[in-house]
């Protein structure tokens, strides 16, 4: 288990459902990777890597709705800036997409 936080300590993660409007190859990552634009409605249209490459195919991803934590600080990798972290769950070498079960309008907070 990891260490415990208080609530104020969550409240400062700023969780929302975005929908995935672009998928490219990474071959500049460590690890396989795509490099994912996401539209998150309001807040506008982000970037970000992810290693999802073992169960997902780019055609796959296309206007698929994920969950990410779109307030971290942009983050390098290899020649790519990172603008928001796409949550999943990991599972052996397999990261397994968050996303709403139904439609939501991209932006919506999550909870």
């Amino acid at each position: 288990m990891t260490k415990t936080i208080t609530f104020e300590d969550f409240s400062k993660v700023d969780l929302r459902v975005g929908t995935i409007i672009e998928v490219n190859n990474f071959p500049e990552a460590k690890n396989p990777a795509y490099q994912l634009t996401i539209d998150f409605g309001e807040l506008g249209i982000k970037i970000s890597s992810a290693q999802i490459t073992t169960l997902y195919k780019k055609d796959d991803l296309l206007n698929k709705q994920i969950v990410a934590v779109v307030n971290f600080t942009s983050k390098q990798i290899a020649k790519f800036m990172s603008e928001c972290l796409v949550l999943g769950a990991v599972n052996g070498k397999d990261v397994i997409l968050l996303n709403p079960e139904h439609k939501v309008k991209n932006g919506s907070t999550v909870l």
